[in-house]
């Protein structure tokens, strides 16, 4: 069997380095919000380009937080895509907002910044622009709608650990940016986690409140309603570790994405976008019969693949008072997109072989 992912592969290649990490958390006896997690965010923001880091317990905390912090609430609407995991709309509704979904380009799969700019209201307070699967939304043309709109953006980076725009790091154009570190995100931990990044020196400090408890640096006051948002010593020592092997397997995923191109040449199949500044998170075929596609290599080859995302949001019972205009896009690929495995630790070595599969099952 091959499975769509494994991160634990990744974890046992990289053990040695991570048990070390691990021993020496437990050796320091600070398990929240300590060096460990000062290191982390300090490396993460140089690594993008960014000023501010700010680790919480969650990639929806991340994009939650930063909703507040940015002052969005009650009465005011979201722009989001509807092709997307749910966290993103679920942040929205959590500072009390009301998502309105918009169409993707059916080029990059992510939001549509024409689409985005039809469905500006007065009450238009944020855009939340999802880079799927790994790939880079319109990030020039959006922050131009944003500040001739007044509009805060806020990038979903998810799913876009190292994902650039001519070699500018995603995650470096929004006001804000949400990272999560889900075990199988680029750059995953051992359990949940996720991070803001921000170059607003005052936002970062109210996002350093708001993670813990609305409380001020080490006052033990709580100046404002906050949460227990903290990320921990030990995912932080682990992603520490594997942030510094992040560019390498990013490369290893773009080389892997080259091999399926040229493998899957001349099948009935949508592939995804060839983007150089894409770092492969997922690699999506887009085909008619997904789901006896899907099935059959399965049953007939071994070989696990995932759907993403299917129903839109727009369908989910969660986001029925959401406002969803046209869908057109979103809707035709959420279902025909099917998430072939492209972790380096899964397929290195079998891109043939799993090709050839779904060749078969296409003629």
């Amino acid at each position: 069997m091959i499975p769509q992912a494994d991160p634990s592969l990744r974890i046992e290649r990289f053990r040695s380095e991570i048990d070390r990490a691990i021993a020496d958390v437990v050796s320091s006896k600070h398990y929240i919000l300590g060096p460990a997690v000062e290191a982390f965010e300090a490396d993460f923001a140089t690594y993008l380009g960014v000023k501010h880091c700010v680790g919480v317990d969650s990639g929806t905390d991340a994009l939650a937080l930063a909703l507040r912090g940015l002052g969005i609430g009650a009465g005011d609407e979201v722009i989001t895509t509807a092709l997307t995991f749910s966290g993103t709309a679920q942040a929205i509704l959590h500072c009390g907002a009301l998502p309105r979904f918009v169409d993707v380009d059916p080029a990059s799969r992510c939001i549509d910044p024409a689409a985005v700019e039809a469905a500006i209201t007065e009450r238009t307070a944020a855009i939340v622009p999802v880079h799927l699967f790994g790939h880079a939304a319109d990030m020039p043309r959006l922050m131009n709608i944003a500040v001739r709109r007044g509009i805060a953006v806020l990038e979903d980076c998810a799913q876009a650990h190292g994902a650039s725009i001519n070699g500018r790091r995603l995650g470096s154009f929004g006001h804000a940016s949400a990272f999560s570190f889900y075990p199988t995100k680029n750059l995953g931990g051992i359990g949940d986690s996720g991070a803001i990044v921000t170059n607003d020196d005052l936002l970062a400090t109210r996002l350093r409140s708001l993670r813990n408890y609305g409380m001020q640096a080490s006052r033990l006051i709580c100046s404002t309603m906050g949460f227990n948002s903290r990320m921990d010593e030990l995912q932080a020592a682990i992603l520490s570790v594997l942030l510094k092997h992040l560019d390498a397997g990013n490369s290893e995923r773009l080389a892997l994405a080259e091999e399926y191109r040229r493998e899957l040449a001349g099948l009935d199949l949508l592939l995804p976008p060839d983007d150089i500044g894409a770092v492969y998170h997922q690699f999506a075929i887009a085909h008619q019969d997904r789901d006896n596609l899907a099935y059959w290599l399965r049953v007939e080859a071994g070989i696990n693949t995932a759907i993403h995302y299917h129903p839109t949001l727009n369908r989910h019972p969660a986001f029925k008072d959401a406002i969803s205009d046209q869908l057109r896009h979103s809707e035709w690929l959420s279902a025909r997109l099917l998430s072939l495995p492209i972790q380096p630790e899964v397929v290195a070595g079998k891109i043939a072989t799993i090709a050839r599969s779904i060749a078969k099952v296409i003629k």
